[in-house]
């Protein structure tokens, strides 16, 4: 498939990650195609996606070189899928997070879609060996994993099926990075990925030393914030480590190596996070923040404003 016929890409679904996605495409100057199976989502799903790009243009936090109504002339919706599939060199699938759905949307691409274009699935959490286990070529099939919300945070994962071919990898890296995100390739599958692999294992730990009563709800969410965050915002953990020590990696282990084998091994068992111990730490988070829609609403958009500055930090360093 040669470069001019790369210019047209297909989400289906048009819930938030759908809706971000397609965001993040028509950023980077791709026309984008959202089908939604509910006759009249995909419309109203561009009425949002309007609502937020002129309000982006206003903070100035529009991604891209195009304005938002160039951008939004990039966009069309549609309720029959082969038409929105006319064209298209990559799909992105954003559909619930229910393996046999996910199934049945990629048995639907496959018959619909030519031998090269890309199939494409956004799930969280099913690894692609069982997604695409009913595709018959799965060499052009990779799991794309955005962060929410992906507009402002930009890290991909890139997960491939055991049979998902180098190109498609690369070409996906190379679509990910030309509009602004971060792309990163896992080399085979593992449940969770890798992001959702580390934050499991924060949200256990941090679950433990709430429930055990060493912390309280509010300050295990500053030790993260206002600590670990603060850094790991900008470098990870590795890197972390390297500037640790005076002579980088290797000399930070052999300082502290020793230590933090003696507190992993202290680490508890996986916690419950449904039983009844958990329902003082939930009655805690509430008291912080209720967990009514207007208030969870008020607090995501302070989120979102957040993310959108530190963005725009990054960006500028």
């Amino acid at each position: 498939m040669s470069s001019s016929d790369m210019k047209i890409i297909t989400v289906v679904g048009s819930g938030l990650i759908g809706r971000s996605w397609s965001m993040v495409f028509v950023s980077g100057g791709y026309t984008v195609k959202i089908y939604d199976n509910q006759p009249g989502q995909a419309a109203k799903a561009i009425t949002e996606i309007r609502k937020q790009l002129e309000e982006l243009e206003g903070a100035h936090m529009l991604r891209g070189e195009l304005s938002a109504t160039q951008q939004l002339a990039l966009l069309s919706s549609y309720d029959d899928l082969a038409q929105a599939l006319e064209g298209a060199f990559f799909v992105q699938e954003c559909v619930f997070e229910q393996l046999e759905v996910k199934q049945s949307v990629f048995q639907d691409l496959e018959r619909l879609v030519g031998k090269d274009v890309i199939l494409s699935s956004s799930t969280s959490c099913l690894v692609p060996s069982n997604v695409f286990s009913k595709v018959q070529n799965r060499s052009r099939c990779l799991v794309s994993h955005p962060v929410n919300p992906p507009y402002y945070v930009k890290l991909v994962e890139l997960v491939p099926h055991p049979e998902t071919a180098a190109t498609v990898m690369d070409t996906t890296h190379a679509l990910m990075t030309k509009v602004g995100q971060a792309p990163v390739c896992l080399k085979r599958e593992i449940d969770g990925f890798a992001l959702n692999r580390v934050q499991a294992a924060i949200i256990a730990e941090s679950w433990r030393l709430v429930q055990d009563g060493f912390i309280s709800v509010k300050d295990i969410d500053l030790v993260m914030s206002e600590g670990l965050g603060m850094r790991y915002a900008f470098i990870g953990p590795m890197e972390t480590m390297h500037l640790n020590a005076p002579e980088g990696l290797e000399d930070y282990m052999k300082r502290y190596g020793e230590g933090i084998t003696r507190v992993l091994k202290s680490f508890g068992p996986v916690p419950d996070f449904c039983g009844e111990g958990a329902k003082s730490i939930i009655k805690e988070m509430c008291e912080l923040i209720p967990s009514d829609r207007q208030h969870l609403s008020a607090r995501t958009e302070r989120r979102d404003q957040l993310l959108m500055g530190l963005a725009k930090l990054k960006k500028e360093h």
